[in-house]
């Protein structure tokens, strides 16, 4: 697979094994699991650090084999869902900043077009996210108001 902004291959990455159920020594009780996933969010943690905990701390290698759910998809049944996806929001993050290093240093240039290509990853996003219904037709991606957004 090709990089997106750039003319090569990049390293293959890990691939999680293929499995239909559980293990039989992961904890795959849905109840327990689902009021920690409440938990950990009413704390402040993303989706994917709540996916790190609960590897980690609780013994639970897939929320969806163990549940049958996705962790968005059961902070979404308990109304606890963020109103941006999270990878949208990291790269939102990513680009602000960019953009406070390069108020404070203006000629560096690597910075710049490093923030041109991220800003373009998230407007691609946004276009993915407002035809898919995940985000209103309305919604624009505007530097100048981004921090606004992540606030709320």
């Amino acid at each position: 697979m090709a990089r997106m902004h750039a003319r090569r291959r990049g390293k293959s990455g890990s691939v999680r094994p293929v499995r239909a159920e559980a293990p039989e020594w992961s904890n795959t009780d849905t109840n327990e699991i689902e009021k920690i996933i409440v938990d950990l969010r009413k704390a402040g943690k993303s989706t994917a650090e709540i996916g790190l905990v609960l590897r980690d701390k609780f013994g639970v290698p897939s929320v969806k084999l163990a549940t049958g759910k996705r962790i968005g998809e059961i902070l979404e049944e308990k109304s606890l869902g963020s109103d941006i996806p999270e990878d949208l929001r990291n790269l939102i993050v990513k680009a602000l900043g960019m953009r406070k290093h390069l108020a404070e240093n203006k000629k560096d240039l690597h910075n710049k077009r490093q923030l041109q290509l991220t800003e373009s990853k998230v407007r691609r996003l946004v276009r993915y996210y407002v035809n898919s219904g995940k985000l209103p037709g309305d919604w624009v991606y505007k530097p100048d108001t981004a921090e606004f957004l992540l606030s709320r």
